[in-house]
């Protein structure tokens, strides 16, 4: 077999982000206008954003998702292919909007209200068996939010793994707290890309044990690769912790980053780098994202990352 088509696909959510910095955190209703420090249209959707980071990081990059047949989806799919990702195989909905979320940030914290638009309509069967067979890794995001998706998952990682491609998986936030349905899956994750809230909630850690969740994930047939932010990353390797610090950085705006992280571990693993120096490229990568407002407008090169 020859060297596929493309290095990495995304499949997952795509959708605009508008991100109001300086919100307050509570919103004066009764009419009541207020002014804040800054907002922006935004491309968002974890999967977008990894796919967006992951060409900027210079791998042969596709998308595989669904928009509706409306201004925002056009927008989306004009941000991905200017981004140099490959959108042939995402479809546009007539029967349901793009979705569209609000990020209302506050420091380095925030509040996400999504509306779903045509986001739970994605299936494993808009994934053209084809383009499984053309990447050499298959990233999904947002677990939750995409319910059909999900259903399917296993069966295409299955359809993936056995073309060649390895796997990982972002599961994001579960909005319903339930955090079930992943004991298929998980097997046929090879990375799980978590951050801590979600690494704990998967593993069923109340005690806020990280280590202890990470050894669990682990124990359950994937790599856990856990997002600390402002701490750096988390993993386990022949079955001790591994700990990457983050650098200290001057952050305008964490939307996103956790999804540049993924960018960066992807990309340095697919160019054969060891655990700890892919992570170490992850968390600069994250961090370099937070320089700028939104999730794509400050994801850095290769070369920003592998320079010293």
């Amino acid at each position: 077999m020859g060297r596929p088509d493309f290095d990495l696909l995304v499949v997952g959510d795509a959708n605009p982000d508008v991100v109001v910095t300086g919100a307050p955190r509570v919103p004066e209703f009764g009419q009541r206008e207020r002014l804040v420090e800054a907002g922006a249209l935004v491309l968002g959707g974890s999967g977008a954003i990894t796919a967006c980071g992951a060409a900027r990081l210079g791998l042969r990059t596709a998308f595989a998702g669904r928009v509706g047949d409306d201004a925002a989806g056009a927008f989306v799919l004009d941000v991905l292919t200017r981004s140099g990702v490959d959108v042939s195989a995402c479809v546009v909905d007539p029967g349901a909007p793009t979705a569209l979320t609000v990020v209302l940030a506050d420091g380095g914290d925030r509040a996400i209200l999504t509306a779903p638009g045509c986001l739970d309509r994605l299936e494993p069967g808009d994934v053209p068996a084809a383009l499984l067979e053309r990447a050499a890794h298959v990233h999904v995001s947002s677990y939750f939010l995409q319910p059909r998706l999900a259903a399917g998952l296993p069966a295409l990682f299955r359809t993936a793994r056995a073309a060649g491609a390895t796997t990982s998986l972002d599961t994001n936030d579960d909005p319903s707290g339930r955090w079930q349905g992943l004991d298929e899956v998980l097997p046929l994750t090879g990375v799980l890309l978590p951050n801590e809230r979600e690494a704990l909630a998967i593993a069923g850690r109340a005690d806020g044990d990280l280590e202890g969740a990470v050894r669990d994930l682990a124990a359950r047939g994937t790599t856990p690769v856990v997002k600390c932010g402002g701490d750096g990353a988390l993993t386990i390797h022949e079955g001790a912790p591994v700990r990457v610090p983050a650098a200290p950085a001057t952050v305008v705006d964490t939307v996103g980053a956790g999804d540049s992280f993924n960018a960066g571990l992807l990309a340095a693993r697919l160019r054969g780098l060891p655990l700890r120096r892919a992570l170490e490229v992850a968390v600069a990568c994250g961090t370099l994202s937070t320089r700028a407002a939104g999730g794509t407008a400050a994801q850095p090169t290769w070369e920003e990352v592998v320079t010293p």
